[in-house]
């Protein structure tokens, strides 16, 4: 039986499915079988940011009208062994009950040693679908204020749930803004949420024109890294984005004057 993990945010456009992507990479880099779901029906760009889109013959919405068995509409992935995608239904998201997305995932679930649960942004019943169907939640921000406060609904919206873990996921971090205050720090977005911090990745334009960092020489590479080793439980190590020295504050605080 493996972990079903739901990454999900209160607001579009902070890099959600990369999480979910880069994070499956990493643990399927260390020998872990791993299933990525796209469980956004209306967006469904999972296996384009995976580069997988022309391998894509069935989706859930053929598991779940019985066109195709579940294996059959599994792409695996073309660096990985171990890693799959599950493409989303190419149907109204109504017509997918949380019952029938449930039934999917624990399938899955006893198939792999991870399922991680791409969510659609938003707390509707994409959210509401998607949550269910997991026993852990990554809740991904960036260090705005508007994302931020969507994902403060979204924290609040998880008490009705039976979860086992719920971390915070800070995303795009820039240390140099973080430093002279343009910036919130993760640390305090995670006091403010009240939520533990699971991960830090830093602005990488790698990633932004991509999807995916693969390379050890990108930035996020290394955060990416200590990221998957909090999850598996191996350390209790944050990314820090460097703060800046006493001479630096200083330089800062006279150029702000």
């Amino acid at each position: 039986m493996g972990r079903r993990i739901v990454i999900t945010s209160g607001k579009g456009g902070v890099g959600k499915t990369s999480v979910t992507a880069n994070l499956g990479m990493c643990l399927a880099g260390s020998g872990f079988s791993v299933a990525l779901v796209d469980a956004d029906m209306s967006l469904n760009n999972l296996d384009v940011t995976m580069g997988l889109e022309h391998l894509v013959v069935y989706d859930m919405g053929d598991i779940i009208d019985g066109k195709c068995r579940l294996r059959q509409a599994l792409v695996k992935d073309e660096r990985f062994e171990n890693l799959y995608i599950l493409p989303s239904a190419k149907v109204n998201a109504e017509k997918i009950s949380q019952a029938e997305f449930f039934n999917v995932v624990k399938e899955l679930n006893d198939l792999f040693d991870f399922v991680l649960i791409d969510s659609p942004a938003g707390i509707d019943l994409g959210f509401h679908r998607a949550v269910a169907s997991a026993r852990e939640t990554l809740v991904v921000t960036t260090p705005h204020i508007g994302a931020v406060r969507d994902a403060d609904k979204v924290c609040n919206l998880l008490f009705q749930y039976k979860q086992e873990r719920a971390h915070l996921v800070v995303n795009r971090v820039r240390a140099d803004m973080v430093n002279d205050g343009r910036m919130m720090h993760p640390h305090d977005i995670s006091s403010l949420l009240k939520l533990p911090l699971a991960g830090v990745i830093p602005e990488d334009d790698n990633i932004t024109v991509s999807g995916t960092c693969v390379n050890e020489n990108h930035p996020a590479f290394k955060a990416y890294d200590i990221f998957k080793n909090f999850i598996l439980g191996n350390s209790e190590e944050i990314y820090e984005p460097k703060r800046a020295g006493m001479l630096s504050r200083i330089i800062n605080f006279y150029r702000k004057g």
